[in-house]
């Protein structure tokens, strides 16, 4: 799959095309259904597929101050959208130009111009120009006048009304990453490069692979039954600690995640950790020993909840 960015034209080959457009953030069951569809439109059609996302998400552009909720980076994006069947992603750099671009000219000149679209798919609360003043009638008004067609996609819902981002995000920040990987079809996974840490784990038994968690979403503090993907496609058990490590001085935030049996060198390698299961809160300990012994607990459990786990259908 192709990735591309709004500053320049689509090439050529990818013009004409039916353009999925929204934020994706999470590339939910929701979000699918619009990709969906445009994947289907452009069968249908013989003309190729695009995925257009923002980055970074209109949200952090406002509300720079705001706290982490990125659920998916770019990248992870970008493998979801080509598992969809995209042709291409592009990527449309969220920054005081784009903000400020009138919904009549973003229309004509972004879509049309930039993007060389035919056939645009979006959600029906789909938003867009400055002041968010276009909206899917305003979309579809305007395509009319410049041979762009439009198609908008009810949302997908469940018992819990309309699966959203915003629903994931508040399954997380609860602690309930099984929740989470229902309306994702996917476990929650956060991305990251393993760096060096201070190795207090290896002094009692528990060495772990630390990763910063960045823009990321910050899910409930506390200890995970996890797995991780490696950059060679293998995938293996862990538990994993999200939080501020309290036993240790200075605190940190980090997720921490040790990997049964597993002896390689992961350092500086680009590694996703998949949330299983909740099993218990950050804790503070008086002691390494105290610490090690419940450890001891932690990895057991996460062991008997993995053994027992069937990847969401």
């Amino acid at each position: 799959m192709e990735r591309l960015t709004c500053d320049r034209p689509v090439p050529d080959h990818l013009r004409g095309g039916v353009v999925a457009l929204g934020n994706f953030d999470g590339f939910h069951r929701g979000h699918q259904a619009v990709v969906g569809a445009a994947v289907a439109h452009g069968r249908a059609t013989g003309r190729p597929v695009l995925v257009a996302s923002f980055d970074p998400h209109p949200v952090r552009y406002f509300r720079p101050d705001a706290p982490p909720f990125r659920l998916t980076s770019l990248e992870q994006r970008a493998e979801l959208f080509a598992a969809a069947g995209a042709d291409a992603m592009l990527v449309f750099d969220f920054n005081e130009t784009l903000a400020n671009v009138s919904a009549e000219a973003f229309v004509s000149d972004w879509l049309v111009g930039r993007a060389g679209a035919a056939h645009i798919v979006t959600g029906e609360d789909f938003t867009f120009g400055k002041g968010r003043t276009g909206n899917v009638a305003v979309l579809k008004e305007l395509g009319a006048a410049l041979g762009l067609t439009a198609q908008a996609i009810g949302p997908v819902s469940d018992d819990g009304g309309p699966i959203s981002s915003s629903r994931i995000r508040a399954a997380l920040i609860a602690g309930d990453p099984v929740e989470a990987a229902r309306l994702l079809t996917r476990p929650y996974r956060i991305q990251g490069k393993v760096q060096h840490g201070d190795k207090l784990g290896r002094t009692i038994g528990y060495p772990t692979a630390n990763i910063d968690m960045d823009r990321y979403l910050r899910p409930k503090y506390g200890i995970y039954a996890v797995r991780g993907l490696l950059p060679d496609g293998r995938v293996i058990d862990g538990a994993a600690n999200i939080g501020i490590r309290p036993t240790f001085d200075p605190p940190k935030e980090l997720l921490e995640t040790h990997f049964f049996d597993f002896a390689e060198s992961l350092y500086d390698q680009c590694v996703e950790i998949e949330l299983i299961a909740y099993i218990r809160p950050e804790a503070k300990f008086d002691s390494l020993d105290a610490l090690t012994a419940q450890m001891d607990k932690d990895c057991a459990e996460a062991k008997r909840i993995l053994a027992a786990y069937s990847p969401v259908a």
